[in-house]
């Protein structure tokens, strides 16, 4: 049994199917789907909600101790000057993406798709990180890299949807973050503190930071990770220090340990609350959008990876060009951020559809990775 579990883990299984189930539902009875996630649950809240508000905080924050691990003394992102290559990697990640989207509309296009120049920007973090361990194992350097990656690059596309596709009915206000900085202040005083046990961090600043986030209509998931590096941790690279037993793990290891499994099985209602597109529009907007994000974003993040390499900002140990370029592969799954940004650029339901048809079929890039991976003989490190 507990092979069965590790392994429906390890493939993904629970994301796939949530994805599957959601696009057989949305097609066969698109209004019972919609019904379904839309659907009030408690006063205005519904099951997307508390998918994509609720429990994707508990998944960014299992990304956050990744990162936070890989900056720890012998992490991949350790010392700080590595973490300049992946973050000016990002920059390529959303300019690569934005010039062919506009090029390839300026040849093919019209005037009103300009507008979604800002869909193929965006990464999905859950995706790229699955298949990031997939195709270079857990323990690989590449995968530190793409998640702080994904996850700038994600803060980026969030900044893309409040400057370029403001909503009018809830505008940004900043001033709420405020509380997001008082939940940091908390989480640092409780760590000066010696406070051991991870509750404390997540129910005080934790909800000061989601509620923060939430009022000043910027996305709550990412709530965690202004909270989750002040959980005590060691100084040693934590593949050298932890072990099985769990009394013996430092706070930030047991929250791991605690979370990752709910995290993992819980993905299949992110993917059941977002993949429902309907196979109805296919359009000019998808290739944009498609051709931008498999294009756009590898090359972007190769050219601009290298780029940092060359001027004194290396990759980390382990992460050469083929390396570098099947992460740039890897980020080029859009899907989930792409769809919701697809809603935000186009008002026509038909431009939007095919829009977000093209950020649907980005999640093929898995394969495509998969296949690079193979014939770049790329060395899995689990």
């Amino acid at each position: 049994m507990r092979k069965t579990v590790n392994l429906l883990r390890e493939f993904s299984i629970p994301l796939i199917s949530g994805v599957i189930v959601a696009l057989i539902w949305a097609n066969l009875s698109p209004e019972s789907y919609k019904s379904f996630v839309y659907g009030k649950l408690f006063g205005e809240y519904d099951f997307h909600f508390f998918v994509n508000d609720i429990f994707m905080v508990f998944f960014f924050a299992i990304a956050a101790v990744e990162i936070t691990q890989s900056f720890m003394p012998g992490g991949a992102l350790n010392p700080i000057k590595k973490a300049v290559n992946p973050l000016m990697a990002t920059l390529g990640g959303v300019l690569g993406p934005a010039i062919v989207y506009m090029t390839l509309n300026a040849i093919i296009g019209s005037p009103e798709l300009f507008r979604g120049w800002g869909i193929p920007t965006a990464t999905d973090i859950a995706l790229a990180w699955l298949v990031a361990r997939f195709v270079f194992g857990n323990k690989h350097p590449a995968v530190s890299f793409l998640l702080l990656l994904a996850i700038a690059d994600d803060a980026i596309g969030l900044a893309i949807i409040a400057i370029f596709y403001p909503d009018p009915a809830h505008p940004v206000e900043p001033i709420w973050l405020l509380l997001t900085l008082a939940g940091m202040a908390v989480a640092f005083i409780l760590r000066k503190a010696n406070v051991k046990s991870y509750w404390p961090y997540l129910i005080i600043g934790g909800a000061l930071s989601w509620t923060g986030l939430h009022n000043a209509h910027l996305h709550p998931a990412l709530a965690l990770v202004f909270i989750i590096p002040f959980l005590p941790h060691p100084i040693q690279n934590p593949g050298e220090l932890f072990e099985e037993d769990e009394s013996d793990m430092s706070t930030l290891h047991q929250f791991e340990h605690q979370w990752k499994a709910f995290v993992d099985f819980g993905l299949f209602t992110f993917g059941l609350a977002n993949a429902g597109v309907e196979f109805s529009e296919i359009a000019t907007a998808t290739w944009l959008v498609f051709i931008a994000l498999l294009v756009g974003k590898t090359l972007g993040i190769f050219t601009l990876g290298l780029i940092a390499n060359l001027i004194g900002f290396p990759l980390p140990n382990g992460m050469g060009k083929k390396e570098l370029f099947l992460a740039g592969v890897v980020a080029a799954m859009g899907l989930t951020v792409a769809l919701f940004v697809a809603g935000a650029a186009f008002t026509d339901l038909k431009i939007q559809g095919a829009a977000k048809m093209g950020a649907l079929f980005s999640a093929s890039t898995a394969l495509i990775a998969f296949i690079v991976g193979k014939m770049l003989r790329v060395k899995k490190i689990n």
